[in-house]
């Protein structure tokens, strides 16, 4: 297998920059995934990383060797687009063969490697059938085959499930999950859903307009956003953001809000008031950590109930609050009430889970 390092990576087209001074590193055996909005650069970096993209700047490194100069062909690696892209007149069974006979590997070896990926994948029933006599998901395993017969040090996906209905989506990311770790090959998986990214990611890297906000496992991504974009883009609901102003009364710091003001712990005062450039700040609360009762409690603060949105044993509730309107999440059975269209209800916001950014960076501070 192999690691991968990406290095200040630039990519220009027609004097656009479409990737934008990238650092990325995945370590061997691991899977990385790709998550952003459409056109922010994520097919790109896995082309630059097959090879069949050129940096405009930059260097890429597999197993610390440099690789800007070996042909796409040369690099052992397997990619998977949306579309699967088989052909079409060939069974699964030739299809993966293809790639084998290129690579000019004697006919036994070629018929072990089938019959391994065969068994692996469960494909013996469907290994004559064209792809036309195939379902999504089927095809979607003889793309994976096709790749994975060749042996790559690396696997590159570009939003291998985009094309399958809900159901088959969560089957099938399951799977891919535990295929890349039984196989150990260090993957790079793009995609735009943040859900599937935190499903699917050792490690994930959230991209926008061709640039890398921030790098880390799901669990750092979802609880210390690096900036209010990471933080609006990866949960679901998203995450509340309110305008806040810094203000300090004697030893205590404030977020204060036309509506309300939040005390800000004593060991993250010193930091948040050196991070900020300036008084102006926003503060994220997300829907899991704002709480909801009948009646007035210390801290809490008046809001109407808006939308209702049950989702199963949870229940997402807007909250029309001032002129903002906020999400609240709790599971049905822990609320201690049914919240009514119009009613008011009184808020509190868990203080120890606040984040603050800095309103001009974007940034995240202390």
């Amino acid at each position: 297998m192999a690691s991968i390092r990406l290095e200040n990576v630039r990519v220009r087209f027609d004097r656009q920059d479409v990737l934008k001074d990238i650092n990325l590193a995945i370590d061997d055996g691991e899977l990385c995934a790709l998550v952003g909005p459409s056109g922010c650069g994520k097919t790109v970096v896995l082309r630059v990383i097959a090879g069949l993209t050129m940096p405009t700047e930059g260097n890429v490194y597999t197993d610390g060797q440099l690789v800007n100069d070996v042909p796409p062909g040369d690099r052992n690696i397997a990619m998977i687009f949306q579309r699967f892209a088989l052909y079409p007149y060939m069974t699964t069974r030739d299809n993966w063969a293809f790639p084998l006979i290129a690579a000019r590997l004697p006919q036994q070896e070629i018929e072990a490697r089938i019959n391994t990926m065969m068994e692996f994948l469960h494909m013996g029933p469907l290994m004559d059938r064209l792809p036309k006599q195939l379902s999504g998901g089927q095809q979607q395993r003889v793309a994976v085959g096709r790749a994975l017969v060749r042996r790559p040090q690396v696997f590159l996906m570009d939003e291998p499930l985009g094309s399958q209905d809900a159901k088959i989506r969560v089957e099938m990311r399951a799977k891919l999950k535990k295929l890349q770790m039984d196989l150990g090959i260090t993957t790079v998986y793009v995609t735009h859903d943040q859900v599937e990214a935190q499903a699917m990611g050792d490690k994930i890297a959230v991209m926008e307009q061709g640039t890398i906000h921030q790098v880390g496992s799901p669990e750092e991504i979802y609880e210390e956003p690096a900036s209010l974009f990471v933080a609006g883009f990866v949960g679901t609901p998203r995450m509340n953001l309110l305008d806040g102003t810094l203000h300090r009364e004697g030893d205590q710091l404030y977020v204060r809000h036309p509506l309300f003001r939040l005390a800000v712990p004593p060991a993250k005062a010193a930091s948040i008031e050196a991070g900020a450039s300036s008084q102006e700040v926003m503060v994220g609360f997300r829907p899991e950590n704002i709480k909801l009762s009948e009646t007035a409690k210390a801290d809490s603060v008046p809001t109407e109930v808006y939308v209702l949105e049950p989702q199963g044993n949870k229940l997402v509730v807007s909250l029309k609050f001032g002129d903002e309107i906020l999400k609240m999440q709790a599971d049905r059975d822990h609320l201690g009430f049914a919240p009514q269209l119009g009613q008011e209800v009184f808020m509190t916001f868990e203080q120890e889970f606040a984040h603050v950014f800095d309103r001009t960076t974007g940034q995240r501070v202390g």
